[in-house]
């Protein structure tokens, strides 16, 4: 088997599954440079070179990989962060390395009024009503609050505030989470507000679909769609976080979707593809560009948002059960020559175990953060490739694994329906011991979907 070189510029358990995907390949004999945020357990094992960049700097992921540079065929990135920075731009020019992950340019997440005018002009019926309230219209808080409170009178105070980049005020605020009335909002909204402009768009009510897609510049090819849960605690309850857990079924769509609405995603999709595309091919959008948080309404979908990386945890409900070599899947993106992307027909639930103090779950948490996942691992004698037990916030410290305060660690169920497959993630988070860790327990459960069905019912009148 020929053998190849990996960067890969690692934030937790979404990278992990990738190093999991090189690590399976039967093509070729992968060595793996990593670029981690800290000491992950399951990428030091794995890794033939592994450094700890806490901040993903740009600059110093570059002087990793320049130093590698003739023994690495490419390389692949997981967090937004760096993309955002425009970790392709600069690996590219300065090691002429290629990357599997957008250019600058195309992280069109980085500003959240450019991509809802992007939508607007291209996608109107997928696109929230939204108002930009910039800092040079106004030069009275007086006036800017008039229409303000015109623009919430319209909505009826249903809207999402939130500013156009990453800000140093409160973030995103929503409706009901965030504030209950116009005093709380207004200080959450000055808060963006002084750094930039702020955008208001209606609160969209409905059930939400997760939705990715590969690219290699000339085409895109839809991948499975996922449902995340983002609210911390059974029931849907809680603060949102940054995704307790999701599931996948067998079908490329979800079971309170459609075929017609999961197709309709993959419509919309492509638009926004073609016109970022423009003639031929687009080699910038190469990777992940697209993915999408949909809202399903019952009226069509409303796109919440975009990435230009994969999902954490959705992209782990889809490696496990890749037919392609992931390698030479990348391979062929960099080539411009992907034509399709094949999974096996089986459902996954990923489960995510999280930190005492995570979800506001716990105010302060004071006993011994170690963890052991040597009882999950063994797992594998039992369910041999239907189970993934993927470190994330999860830090190697000599011989011992010690919990951070994110997501500490997720387990992927496969099976041959929704139900099997999380018995599978449930069985592998009850084996994780120590450190406080708790997880939902609702993730795919039957009432969970059934739920959503009803509600997707209801919302189709």
């Amino acid at each position: 088997m020929e053998k190849i070189g990996v960067l890969v510029v690692s934030y937790g358990a979404r990278e992990v599954a990738m190093v999991d995907a090189f690590s399976r390949s039967k093509e070729y004999t992968i060595d793996l440079y990593i670029a981690d945020r800290h000491r992950n357990p399951f990428n030091v094992e794995r890794a033939k070179e592994h450094v700890v960049i806490p901040d993903l700097s740009v600059d110093k992921i570059c002087r990793f990989a320049e130093k590698r540079k003739d023994k690495i065929r490419f390389g692949i990135v997981g967090p937004e962060g760096p993309i955002i920075a425009g970790v392709r731009d600069v690996v590219e020019k300065e090691t002429k390395i290629p990357m599997v992950c957008p250019t600058r340019e195309y992280a069109i997440e980085s500003s959240k009024i450019a991509q809802r005018l992007l939508f607007q002009r291209v996608v109107p019926q997928a696109n929230p009503r939204f108002k930009v309230f910039s800092p040079k219209d106004y030069s009275e808080i007086s006036d800017l609050k008039v229409d303000l409170w015109k623009w919430l009178d319209e909505l009826d105070n249903q809207v999402a505030v939130k500013p156009d980049g990453v800000s140093a005020g409160k973030g995103v605020g929503v409706w009901g989470d965030h504030f209950t009335d116009r005093d709380q909002l207004l200080e959450n909204f000055l808060s963006n507000y002084k750094y930039g402009p702020v955008i208001v768009e209606e609160k969209i009510f409905g059930e939400e679909s997760s939705f990715q897609a590969f690219c290699d510049g000339k085409n895109i090819i839809p991948l499975p769609e996922t449902r995340d849960n983002k609210r911390a605690f059974d029931g849907d309850a809680g603060p949102n976080t940054g995704g307790m857990g999701s599931y996948k079924d067998v079908n490329n769509w979800l079971p309170f979707i459609t075929q017609s609405e999961w197709e309709n995603e993959v419509e919309i999709s492509k638009k926004i593809f073609e016109t970022l595309k423009g003639r031929g091919s687009n080699p910038g959008l190469r990777g992940i560009p697209f993915y999408l948080a949909f809202m399903h309404t019952g009226k069509g979908a409303k796109i919440l948002e975009n990435n230009s990386r994969p999902g954490d945890p959705e992209i782990q409900n889809l490696l496990p059960i890749l037919k392609d070599d992931f390698a030479e899947l990348c391979l062929r993106m960099i080539e411009g020559a992907l034509n399709k992307v094949e999974f096996e027909p089986r459902a996954t639930v990923v489960t995510y175990k999280v930190p005492p103090t995570y979800g506001g779950k716990m105010r302060a948490f004071k006993g011994d953060s170690k963890i052991d996942l040597s009882e999950a691992y063994k797992l594998k004698s039992v369910y041999d490739e239907r189970i993934r037990v993927y470190p994330a916030a999860a830090e190697l410290r000599e011989s011992d694994t010690y919990a951070l305060t994110s997501r500490v660690v997720s387990v992927v169920g496969i099976a041959d329906d929704i139900s099997g497959a999380r018995e599978i993630s449930l069985k592998g988070i009850d084996a994780i011991k120590g450190g406080g860790l708790w997880s939902r327990r609702d993730i795919a459960s039957k009432e969970h979907i059934n739920n959503s069905i009803e509600h997707m019912k209801m919302l189709r009148g």
